[in-house]
């Protein structure tokens, strides 16, 4: 049985057990967090599609850490106007394991 779960303005497909690492939520570790953002279920080869979640379908996890990405440089630059703008920039991570998926 899988979930394909909307958060943090991307899509995860994700399986009891997994650890994803979504965009930084505001919970302490340890904590369960409940996504309804539900776009599909599948299960057994019977797959469930929302219009564009799912109402009764939630996926259930727990928060295990968090984190920072990996840097990314921000070079702007002009040609010949002596204009060149360097900028740096880390994402914020929560981890989450995923426990259970109720459709």
């Amino acid at each position: 049985m899988y979930a394909i779960i909307a958060t943090g303005g991307k899509q995860y497909k994700v399986v009891t057990g997994d650890k994803v690492w979504i965009e930084k939520l505001e919970v302490a570790q340890g904590d369960d967090v409940t996504f309804d953002k539900v776009l599909m279920v599948s299960e057994d080869g019977n797959i469930k599609v929302g219009d564009p979640y799912l109402k009764a379908a939630t996926v259930t996890a727990r928060v295990t850490g968090g984190g920072r990405g990996k840097k990314v440089t921000i070079f702007k630059y002009k040609a010949k106007k002596g204009y060149a703008r360097k900028q740096g920039h880390r994402q914020s991570y929560t981890e989450v394991t995923i426990d259970k998926i109720e459709a």
